[in-house]
C-alpha cells in the first residue's frame, strides 16, 4: 500500500452513532458502592457478610442532583465489583442485597439509581465486574453462564443504558483461579438488548481505557488506533503501510495513534479513550480522605474532555447511602467554575484560507478588541480524525504562537496564555501545521 492510500484509509475510519452520542455526553459520574464501603477495603475478598450492607439513608436523587451540579450528564453504577456482591435482586447468587438487612432484603440500588437518573434527565449505565471473588464457579465455564445471566438481568430490567462498563480484572495469583472471559458472548448480549449503549473495555469495542486513573492525557489523543490494540472493535480498514508488528501494544503506551505507530497496523479502528479517576484518592468511601482540589479537577476536565476524550469521575457514597457533603460542595464548585469559564461562548466567523507558499490550511477571523481565554476546536468526525498538529496565532507573522497543539478530534480546549498577548485581539488565526488529509473543522468557539 502506498502512503497516499494509507492516509486515505486512516481518515475513512469514523465513529458509530453510539460513539458520537457518547462523545456528546462528555462528562459523567462513576459511583463505586458495595460491601467495601463498610469494610474500608478497595478490593473486597468475596467472603463479606451481606448483612453489613445497609445504606439506611440512600438517596439516589441526591446523587443525581450533585452530579448535575457539576455539569455531568450520566451515572455509571458499580452493580457488582470484584467482591461479587450484587446491588440488585439477582437470581444468580445469594451474595446480594436480598440477603442484606437493608429494606428487609427487598431493596434494589440499581433500580433506585436508574429511576433517579430518569427523573433527573441524565443517562444511566452499569459496571459489572467480570472478576468475582465470591463465586465458587469462578475459573470454570459455568461462571461465564452466570455472568451472562447477570448481564442479561441488568440489560433487560432497568431501561435504557448509555454505557456498559467492563474491565479485564483478574487479580488472582499464579496458583489461584483464572477465568477466561467470553467477551464475544457478553458483547453480543449488550448489542442485542442495549444497541444504543457503548461498551467500555481496555480493548474496545467502542471505548477504550486511557491507560491511567489519574486524569493524565497523552500529548496527542487519537480515536483512530490500531486494531492490534482494540481487537474487539470493528475493523474498518485493512493493510499496513510498512511491514512490522504491533504485538504487545497496550493502553498505557504513549503514542498509540501517531503515524509512526499506525503505519505498521494491519487495520485501523475508531476507539476513543475514556479517562476514569476518583474525586478522592480511593474508589470507595474512606472518611479520612478529602476530595481533590478544585484546581486539579478543573485541570483534569480541560485535559480530558478538552482533549478528545470523555471523563468518568467517581463519587463514592458514604455508608449511609448519601454523598459526603465535602464531595457535594466540590462538585458544585466545579460546576460553577465550568459555567464561569465556558458559559457564554462566542462563535466567531472563521474563514478557511490557504497559504500558497507553504500549502498550509489556515482559519482566520476578525473582530474588535476581544479578550480570549479559550479557543475550542472540533473536527467533523464523520469525515474522520485528520489533524496532527496546529497553532493558534494572533497574527500571521507572530513569532510566538498563543497555543501549540497536536490532535483535535471531538474537542480540543486550548487555554490562552494569561498575559496581554491574548487581550484586545482584533484577529485570530488557526494554522493547521500537519494533517492526514483535507481539514474539516466542525466548530471554532471562543470564550
Amino acid at each position: 500500500m502506498d502512503y497516499k492510500s494509507f492516509l486515505s484509509n486512516a481518515v475513512s475510519v469514523v465513529p458509530s452513532k453510539r460513539q458520537k452520542k457518547w462523545f456528546d455526553t462528555e462528562f459523567y459520574a462513576f459511583v463505586h458502592f458495595t460491601v467495601n464501603t463498610y469494610t474500608g477495603l478497595e478490593w473486597g475478598n468475596g467472603d463479606e457478610d451481606p448483612k453489613i450492607f445497609d445504606p439506611y439513608d440512600l438517596d439516589c436523587d441526591e446523587w443525581v442532583k450533585a452530579v448535575k451540579s457539576a455539569g455531568m450528564k450520566g451515572i455509571v453504577l458499580t452493580a457488582k465489583h470484584h467482591d461479587g456482591f450484587c446491588l440488585w435482586q439477582t437470581e444468580t447468587t445469594e451474595h446480594s442485597v436480598k440477603n442484606s438487612n437493608w429494606k428487609n432484603g427487598k431493596g434494589d440500588v440499581v433500580r433506585e439509581c436508574a429511576e433517579a437518573c430518569r427523573r433527573g434527565g441524565i443517562g444511566f449505565g452499569i459496571y459489572l465486574s467480570p472478576w468475582d471473588r465470591n463465586s465458587k464457579y469462578y475459573g470454570t465455564d459455568k461462571y461465564n453462564d452466570i455472568y451472562a445471566a447477570q448481564l442479561t438481568e441488568l440489560l433487560t430490567g432497568y431501561g435504557e443504558l448509555f454505557i456498559v462498563w467492563q474491565d479485564n480484572a483478574c487479580g488472582e495469583g499464579e496458583n489461584g483461579k483464572k477465568q477466561v472471559y467470553d467477551f464475544e458472548r457478553f458483547n453480543a448480549l449488550i448489542r442485542k438488548y442495549q444497541p444504543g449503549a457503548v461498551i467500555f473495555n481496555d480493548f474496545g469495542p467502542d471505548v477504550r481505557w486511557c491507560g491511567n486513573e489519574a486524569g493524565k492525557a497523552r500529548p496527542s489523543e487519537w480515536s483512530v488506533v490500531p486494531s492490534e490494540l482494540c481487537y474487539r472493535a470493528e475493523n474498518q480498514t485493512s493493510g499496513a503501510l510498512v511491514d512490522g508488528s504491533l504485538d504487545g501494544m497496550y493502553c498505557t503506551d504513549k503514542d498509540i495513534g501517531v503515524l509512526s505507530n499506525i503505519q505498521y497496523s494491519k487495520g485501523l479502528v475508531f476507539a476513543p479513550s475514556e479517562f476514569d479517576m476518583s474525586i478522592r484518592k480511593g474508589w470507595f468511601y474512606h472518611e479520612n480522605e478529602e476530595p481533590h482540589s478544585l484546581d486539579r479537577l478543573f485541570e483534569t476536565y480541560i485535559s480530558t474532555v478538552g482533549h478528545n476524550a470523555c471523563l468518568n469521575l467517581n463519587i463514592p457514597p458514604m455508608p449511609s447511602g448519601r454523598f459526603d457533603p465535602r464531595d457535594i460542595k466540590r462538585l458544585s464548585e466545579l460546576g460553577e467554575k465550568l459555567r464561569k469559564e465556558f458559559g457564554e461562548p462566542t462563535k466567531a466567523e472563521f474563514k478557511k484560507v490557504y497559504e500558497e507558499e507553504c500549502g498550509k490550511c489556515v482559519y482566520e477571523a476578525s473582530f474588535s478588541n476581544r479578550d480570549v481565554s479559550y479557543v475550542v476546536l472540533s473536527e467533523d468526525l464523520e469525515k474522520g480524525q485528520r489533524i496532527e498538529s496546529f497553532k493558534v496565532r494572533r497574527s500571521r507573522c507572530d513569532q510566538f504562537a498563543l497555543y501549540c497543539g497536536l490532535t483535535v478530534g471531538n474537542k480540543q480546549i486550548c487555554p490562552m496564555p494569561k498575559s496581554p498577548r491574548a487581550k484586545g485581539l482584533d484577529k485570530l488565526y488557526i494554522e493547521i501545521t500537519s494533517t492526514r488529509g483535507e481539514v474539516f473543522l466542525k466548530d471554532i468557539v471562543l470564550y
